[in-house]
């Protein structure tokens, strides 16, 4: 778990009034916290007479999951010019909050990269007209992050870095812009982005950090660097991690439109009384494998980066497997070793889940019938997957099965999806159908 900064009575005594504001919002009181709660920063009124003891705890309220950026999403020309990347130039990213905060911090990563990133400044602001996917912010939000503060860092190849805590409020359910500015640039053609934003990110040469637009900029729908973003929460506050693959990453939703399956669960946990304080951290890679690299590191590597080292995470959902089946060999030999790997993998992530006290909740995989070129005529890779679904199904190994299969297949012929779900593939949904797979997430699996 990453743990917050120490913190020293000087320190105590500044963030006190901000504790008291954010519990007090909360609605908790110190009967809440528990003793087991991760990272747990405790302020007492030793530091600060007449402020009462609340326990807060960092809770990770965005998420995406890194990975090496492939040649055909790196950044355009003239951003990407030989082993030289975004040099002189500005990047503004635009992310989705689920539940919101007063103190945040920021999580970038060069876990991919072949140098060090340096990176010069970095701010926060809100996005104009609290849009997602905008090139403009508000004027007067924006605000500098430091890191032991510094405005400056160099996150070495590897590594991830987190920024200072940071007073900046964000509402629950809403959009935050993040800038950044590398002077020098990445002195490398191997960089870390997660490509599946589904959220356009703009660039422009320049140190433009602190510009309320950005007229002229190129953009893509891809993430650079950035990683997370966490709040200091009450200790009843806690996270949903789910890793997945495109279906989780949303391929087939629409773009600036956060209606992914986890953005509409979270929607939905919303709306239900004593949910929430739930988080909903979406780790989805497209074309991501549970027992092999594909686009990004197999599942059984990134679990403890994407789940176990992830601040606040309670609850597991695991949905990936169709891209070990669909791109195993179509033979029966291949197809039952597949599927016997994918339960031996399964039953390693919920090990290690639960050494860190993580409920695993598994999903069973979603048809593919009609998919070119997952389905084969034989239907060995079908066979597979429903091999693998009766496991999650019946061994009794989750601690709990949401059966996304029963929900979005078609009744007339259960090995594809409903026609009124697909987004033509046979395989990705529509955000309709992403709205079926959130709705067969029971919200009483994250009673307490």
């Amino acid at each position: 778990m990453t743990r917050p900064p120490a913190l020293t009575l000087t320190t105590v005594g500044r963030l006190a009034a901000l504790v008291l504001a954010v519990v007090v919002t909360a609605g908790v009181t110190s009967a809440l916290v528990r003793p087991s709660a991760p990272a747990v920063i405790k302020v007492t009124s030793a530091a600060n007479a007449g402020v009462p003891a609340f326990g807060l705890h960092w809770v990770g309220t965005w998420a995406a999951a890194p990975q090496l950026t492939e040649p055909s999403n790196m950044p355009p020309a003239p951003f990407t010019n030989g082993n030289l990347v975004f040099a002189d130039s500005t990047v503004r990213q635009s992310i989705h909050v689920t539940v919101g905060g007063r103190l945040i911090r920021l999580r970038f990563s060069n876990a991919y990269g072949g140098a060090d990133l340096p990176i010069t400044n970095i701010s926060v602001a809100r996005p104009a007209g609290g849009a997602a996917g905008v090139s403009a912010i508000t004027p007067g939000t924006s605000q500098t992050v430091t890191f032991d503060g510094r405005t400056a860092i160099d996150i070495p190849v590897g590594a991830q870095m987190v920024s200072d805590p940071l007073d900046f409020p964000v509402a629950t359910n809403s959009n935050l812009t993040v800038t950044i500015y590398l002077s020098a640039g990445q002195a490398s053609s191997s960089i870390t982005s997660h490509p599946g934003s589904r959220t356009l990110t703009y660039m422009v040469n320049g140190n433009h950090v602190a510009d309320a637009d950005l007229p002229g900029a190129a953009n893509v729908a891809h993430w650079y660097f950035l990683s997370g973003l966490e709040a200091l929460e009450p200790g009843n506050t806690a996270a949903i991690d789910v890793v997945g693959d495109s279906l989780t990453d949303g391929r087939g939703s629409t773009t600036n439109g956060d209606d992914k399956w986890t953005d509409q669960l979270f929607n939905r946990l919303q709306a239900i009384p004593g949910a929430t304080h739930l988080t909903v951290l979406n780790q989805g890679l497209g074309g991501n494998r549970v027992l092999n690299d594909g686009l990004g590191p197999n599942v059984l590597a990134r679990v403890d980066r994407d789940v176990l080292a992830q601040s606040g995470v309670k609850w597991l959902i695991v949905f990936e497997g169709v891209n070990d089946i669909g791109t195993a060999d179509a033979t029966q030999a291949a197809q039952q070793r597949v599927a016997a790997d994918l339960i031996a993998a399964y039953q390693q992530i919920i090990a290690r889940a639960h050494a860190q006290g993580i409920r695993v909740y598994g999903a069973t995989i979603t048809p593919f019938g009609g998919n070119n070129p997952y389905d084969d005529p034989n239907g060995f890779r079908e066979a597979a997957r429903q091999q693998a679904n009766a496991w999650i199904r019946t061994s009794r190994q989750f601690d709990a099965v949401l059966d996304f299969d029963r929900a979005v297949r078609d009744p007339a012929n259960p090995r594809q999806i409903n026609p009124a779900y697909d987004v033509g593939d046979h395989l990705h949904m529509t955000p309709a159908g992403y709205a079926v797979i959130a709705a067969a997430v029971p919200a009483s699996l994250f009673r307490d």
